[in-house]
């Protein structure tokens, strides 16, 4: 897929002074609930109204969604507000009836990003469509996979594309209910800067008080828009309760969010180094969870080590390490200097964590 800077009319479109912001609940619940969180949000900086129709489910038995009926109260949010709709579509009648009702956004949940089968079907369904479609994020952390739906859709001759960050799934215990990985879709905007971004910081939190954090933080990275999830009454909410806000606090939150505008050279350039540094404040914050993970593994191999009365100093598999890494570090414009003293210091304390292993 070509890089396009008619990728961003639609998002032009709106002609806003803030980025994009798409909210609403997860799940359409009744009418009522549908109509009263859009008037509460109907004179906010939200431009698009969404929620969950069909709602895929890790486990049968969960609430799935009203289905299409809740189409209808949709129709009657832009009607009553003038709220653009937005819901996720997973298959090619899902398409069908969004469209029947006049749904303005469609997107395609994180979980049939990762089938290319069901993208397929999808951009079959939407062919040649001047309606927005958006593409979040596999579930799994593979740019590949979440650029191939992209592909899939733009060769189906729909214009109007964008993407949504929501977190990649990990095994291990973090803070966020699905890992930011913030370096995936700054590697995807670096190498297509004119497909519209959005952050879905609801589905990366998994709850309420990190909500603004995340959401600041995809500001500061030149994200284009937010959505978030919203719901008249969060901890009654009949799918991801925890993860939603009153409509009252997203609006308040929107105000407290830094919204970095470009009126002149000046911030022009305080705007780029801004979300450059953030780039960087992101990317340091892998480096430290990758050098804790290895001094773990340095742990376990003091334990090994102790057990069968080894050496704490393999000076062999060292100068192995060394060389393949100073090789390795060029090839990334990295000075063998660098390299050097670098690596020496992580060698190090991986050799003060298995001697206090082994002499305890």
């Amino acid at each position: 897929m070509e890089n396009n800077k008619e990728m961003k009319n639609w998002l032009n479109a709106f002609n806003l002074s803030h980025p994009l912001v798409i909210a609403g609940p997860c799940s359409a619940e009744t009418e009522d609930q549908v109509l009263k969180i859009a008037h509460d949000l109907k004179n906010s900086d939200v431009s698009v109204y969404r929620a969950g129709i069909w709602k895929p489910r890790t486990r049968p038995g969960m609430f799935e969604g009203v289905g299409a009926i809740g189409l209808k109260w949709l129709e009657k949010v832009k009607k009553e507000t003038g709220l653009l709709t937005a819901t996720e579509v997973a298959n090619a009648n899902h398409v069908k009836l969004a469209i029947d009702h006049n749904i303005d956004v469609l997107w395609i949940g994180a979980r049939s990003t990762v089938s290319p089968f069901i993208v397929q079907e999808i951009a079959d369904a939407l062919n040649s469509t001047d309606k927005i479609v958006l593409v979040k994020n596999p579930v799994n952390p593979d740019l590949s996979l979440w650029l191939g739906g992209i592909e899939r859709l733009n060769s189906a001759n729909i214009k109007n594309l964008g993407v949504i960050h929501r977190g990649f799934s990990t095994y291990e215990q973090t803070k966020y209910r699905n890992n930011p990985e913030w370096q995936l879709p700054i590697e995807l905007q670096n190498k297509f800067p004119d497909l519209p971004l959005i952050c879905d910081p609801s589905h990366i939190s998994g709850r309420r008080d990190i909500l603004q954090d995340i959401s600041q933080t995809a500001l500061d990275l030149n994200f284009d828009g937010l959505m978030i999830e919203t719901h008249i009454n969060p901890d009654k909410a009949w799918s991801d309760a925890a993860q939603q806000i009153k409509p009252e606090v997203l609006i308040k939150m929107m105000n407290n969010l830094k919204m970095r505008k470009i009126t002149n050279e000046e911030v022009d350039f305080k705007n780029s180094l801004n979300t450059l540094r953030t780039q960087i404040d992101v990317i340091d914050q892998g480096l430290l969870d990758t050098l804790g993970k290895r001094m773990k593994v340095a742990i376990e191999i003091g334990n090994l080590k102790k057990k069968k009365n080894v050496a704490v100093l393999q000076t062999k598999r060292w100068n192995e390490i060394l060389g393949k890494m100073i090789l390795e570090g060029e090839e990334k414009g990295l000075s063998e200097e660098f390299i050097l003293r670098m690596f020496k210091a992580i060698h190090q304390e991986s050799i003060n964590h298995q001697k206090k292993v082994i002499n305890s």
